[in-house]
């Protein structure tokens, strides 16, 4: 049976999962990317990912793009063409929310619920990642070893938000 992510698409299809992470630096976007990139391997995808830095170091706008299928040809996400928008910070959202699909997946409204129920604000991207992980089939424990490989501090705490964030389920 073909591997069927949430979105409906399935490892025989030729189009892409896309997902638009943003944020401002300092936030975790590139080591979100990097945990989808490398989960998204391991359970057997084409990936291609893009970042774009621009001021990172000082706070500044950063977004990633994370593509993956069957096939994938450009790391690039085309405007109207995410199936995710997972944004760390409400007004970046609001920037890049012209990259979403009409039936897109805006994962914004969980920025309130993590608020609550994360120990410390640098939680936050892997508490969205395993929010996300939640729309994509692909199993909890590949999630977690992908965690493992990118995440070289506080390993047992971010494994612990990010179970705790699957726990919370789909509603936000």
């Amino acid at each position: 049976m073909e591997k069927q992510l949430l979105t409906g698409k399935t490892m025989a299809d030729n189009t892409a999962t896309n997902i638009l992470i943003c944020g401002i630096g300092g936030q975790g976007i590139l080591k979100a990317s990097e945990i989808i990139g490398v989960a998204a391997m391991q359970a057997g995808f084409h990936v291609k990912k893009s970042e774009v830095h621009g001021m990172a170091q000082r706070g500044g706008s950063v977004e990633s793009h994370v593509r993956f299928g069957r096939s994938v040809a450009s790391p690039l996400i085309e405007p109207g063409g995410a199936d995710f928008l997972l944004c760390f910070d409400e007004e970046e959202g609001e920037r890049y929310r012209y990259y979403l699909k009409p039936a897109g997946v805006d994962l914004r409204p969980y920025l309130a619920r993590a608020a609550g129920d994360i120990p410390d604000p640098r939680f936050l991207n892997t508490y969205l990642t395993a929010v996300l992980s939640l729309y994509l089939d692909i199993d909890e424990s590949v999630w977690l070893a992908a965690l493992r490989s990118v995440i070289s501090r506080k390993v047992e705490e971010n494994e612990n938000v990010f179970r705790n964030a699957r726990q919370r389920g789909k509603a936000p």
